[in-house]
């Protein structure tokens, strides 16, 4: 793969993997409420299910998904009525010392499954990487197109994994902000506000 493709594909990824969407909400709040380290932990699920969806690519099979309406729709909706549980539950979740008792319960398998089951179920993701991906993928390199595949997939997480920390960062810092109730009321309401809206968007997307 040569310099010139990498230099068109590293921002032009960089700045897909830094767009503001629900798993990145996650990362963010998740850090301004249980600290940086498990926010970047839990993000091991979005990573996981990327990981899949890539093979999924890889492999072709992302062509069903993309061919089936009734695959799709069955996925979008799955994945937007979790966003909105997500929501709900961020809405109702409780502040002050009460909630920081809770943070301290509260697993990172349980956060990195919460990001597994947001990245899984937005079947865009998928979309993303069969018409993104293969655009920098040449045919007639001497390197095969698999293996270039796999070599912009690792790349893709890899940054994608930058986005967990940076969104992470960026919550942990305004943890401070966010130690009395009001404020962290506000902030948790405006979080799922945003992620109901994205669970509508996800109904509202099309396999185009």
């Amino acid at each position: 793969m040569d310099l010139t493709t990498l230099a068109l594909f590293i921002p032009a990824c960089f700045a897909l993997n830094m767009a503001p969407g629900p798993n990145n909400l996650l990362s963010l709040n998740n850090a301004s409420r249980y600290g940086l380290r498990t926010a970047c932990l839990a993000g091991a699920g979005r990573l996981l299910a990327f990981a899949g969806m890539i093979v999924l690519a890889a492999m072709g099979l992302a062509v069903v998904l993309h061919t089936s309406e009734y695959l799709f729709l069955l996925v979008k909706v799955l994945g937007a009525g979790y966003l909105f549980y997500i929501a709900w539950q961020l809405w109702r979740s409780p502040v002050g010392e009460a909630a920081q008792v809770g943070a301290r319960g509260v697993g990172t398998l349980r956060l990195a499954r919460q990001e597994f089951l947001v990245a899984a179920g937005n079947p865009k993701a998928i979309l993303i990487f069969t018409a993104f991906l293969p655009q920098f993928v040449s045919v007639t390199s001497a390197t095969p197109v698999a293996e270039q595949f796999a070599v912009l997939g690792a790349m893709f997480l890899v940054l994608e994994w930058l986005a967990i920390a940076i969104y992470g960062w960026l919550g942990a810092y305004m943890q401070r902000w966010f130690n009395q109730p009001a404020p962290r009321r506000l902030f948790n309401r405006v979080s799922a506000s945003l992620l109901g809206l994205a669970g509508f968007g996800l109904l509202a997307a099309r396999r185009a």
